[in-house]
């Protein structure tokens, strides 16, 4: 599967990711900053790249040429992605959100409402996509699948390697709680908004691998399934208990992909991926 991966040691990615990013972002939340407060923005951008920076910088130091060709191939190529999996990546997200919606009004919930700030200028919503890409999905996915799932299903299966992924991907934001007016500030350290927040990668990491192994190890596809996740999420405000409803029905289909694909590959074939 991967005759250019070599150090396939994942945890000296992890301690390094963290380490840079919480290297910024722990004294924006420790002196009190809000996020729009300078150098807070900053701090959160350099932050946020962490993942990227790593994972490049290890790819070069670690892999020759024909691993470089394959690091960059899997974030560029649109042909790894067949049309009925760009399907599953841009429908799959309104679904399960609008899934959970639609159970909230069926109990008699409010569901969900477009934002305020984009129901009084719709036009805002092209710009918002565009941040949303490149501040999160992109920085960020050329570490966590572009780098990291491929050496721990090296050693674990794709199920394995999801949950710890997944755990990793929500621990590391932990600083974001501490700075001031973020959206993982306003959730509240140790609430359960923060549990849910936490708890819900999880699933969305299942499902993340279990797309980029049927898409040719595709970082591409890790970048617009992440993006939908935050555009979506960014665009509408769902109530508390749609918020739950969202929450089970992201854990619902991450348990039909392990049942129906299987744990070791999330994937027909045998083997690994």
């Amino acid at each position: 599967m991967k005759k250019h991966l070599k150090h396939k040691n994942p945890w000296p990615f992890f301690a390094l990711v963290y380490t840079w990013s919480w290297l910024f972002w722990l004294p924006a939340g420790l002196f009190g900053l809000e996020v729009n407060e300078p150098p807070a923005p900053i701090l959160i951008a350099l932050g946020g790249i962490g993942p990227m920076v790593v994972a490049v910088a290890l790819t070069y130091a670690t892999q020759d040429h024909a691993g470089w060709r394959d690091y960059w191939k899997r974030v560029f190529d649109l042909k790894r992605i067949s049309l009925r999996w760009y399907a599953v990546l841009l429908l799959a997200v309104p679904a399960i959100t609008g899934l959970a919606v639609l159970l909230d009004i069926l109990l008699g919930g409010q569901g969900a409402y477009l934002e305020a700030h984009f129901r009084s200028n719709l036009v805002s919503i092209l710009p918002f996509a565009v941040f949303t890409v490149f501040f999160g999905p992109f920085p960020e996915e050329l570490g966590w699948r572009g780098y990291a799932l491929d050496r721990l299903q090296e050693k674990h299966s794709a199920l394995t390697s999801s949950l710890l992924l997944g755990a990793a991907w929500a621990l590391w934001h932990l600083p974001l709680f501490l700075i001031e007016d973020t959206y993982q500030n306003n959730l509240g350290l140790g609430s359960p908004a923060f549990w849910l927040y936490a708890g819900v990668m999880i699933p969305q990491s299942i499902l993340m691998t279990w797309i980029y192994n049927h898409t040719q190890r595709s970082t591409l596809s890790a970048v617009l399934f992440h993006f939908m996740i935050n555009f979506v999420g960014g665009l509408f405000a769902l109530s508390a208990r749609a918020d739950l409803y969202q929450a089970a029905v992201w854990a619902i289909a991450a348990i039909a992909v392990v049942v129906i694909w299987g744990p070791r590959a999330l994937t027909y074939r045998r083997g690994k991926p």
